[in-house]
């Protein structure tokens, strides 16, 4: 019965709609809008997966093994996946006016470059007002809201990060859209302010 499940699921699921947003040696990333009722794709064999909540609703998780699981999301939650768990994702009630938004990052295998900050720089995270949303021997994810005219004290980003925009929010002069997605890669030193009235950040840190 399970076999057949599987085998079920690998032959009807959806692929992804669209290109990755980010493809490169570190990471593969896919924006995954789901309306109610609709499905994501079959989880990597290749890869762990990082699967980052931009908005949330209640979600139905068929397993490989033919478990099925019901959690509720909210911006911010980070759920790991293990290469070849065969999992699929259903969006079973979206936020209100939207729906269940998933970020998907594929690890890939190729290691990080150190990058440590200089002697009494502080490195990006932790910092006050992040929450740790999950870390295991590959990532660490940090949910970060940002204080209008409030700076962020200079800081280092040492590892590879891809950082996922909520909301429509300028961060120094740089515009950052709702549900923008971009990779920065280890070794900026910068500080930050928010310019317009409200931006959060999901940032998962590859190590």
């Amino acid at each position: 019965m399970r076999l057949s499940i599987l085998a079920l699921l690998l032959s009807t699921a959806p692929a992804f709609a669209a290109a990755p947003v980010i493809d490169n040696a570190r990471v593969t990333v896919w924006d995954v809008p789901l309306k109610a009722g609709e499905s994501g794709a079959v989880s990597s064999d290749a890869f762990d997966s990082v699967i980052l909540f931009l908005e949330g609703g209640v979600v139905k998780t068929v397993h490989g093994d033919g478990k099925v699981t019901t959690a509720s999301h909210q911006l911010g939650d980070a759920v790991f996946v293990a290469r070849g768990s065969h999992d699929v994702n259903t969006a079973i009630s979206a936020a209100p006016g939207g729906g269940v938004h998933e970020v998907v990052i594929a690890l890939k295998n190729h290691p990080g470059t150190p990058n440590p900050a200089s002697p009494g720089l502080p490195n990006a995270f932790p910092r006050a007002g992040a929450v740790k949303m999950f870390e295991n021997d590959q990532a660490l994810v940090w949910k970060f809201s940002w204080v209008p005219d409030q700076p962020v004290p200079m800081h280092h980003h040492d590892k590879d990060t891809v950082m996922v925009f909520r909301y429509d929010g300028p961060v120094r002069i740089l515009p950052f859209a709702r549900n923008e997605i971009r990779w920065s890669p280890a070794g900026t030193t910068h500080t930050e302010t928010l310019a317009g009235e409200q931006q959060s950040v999901v940032d998962l840190e590859h190590k």
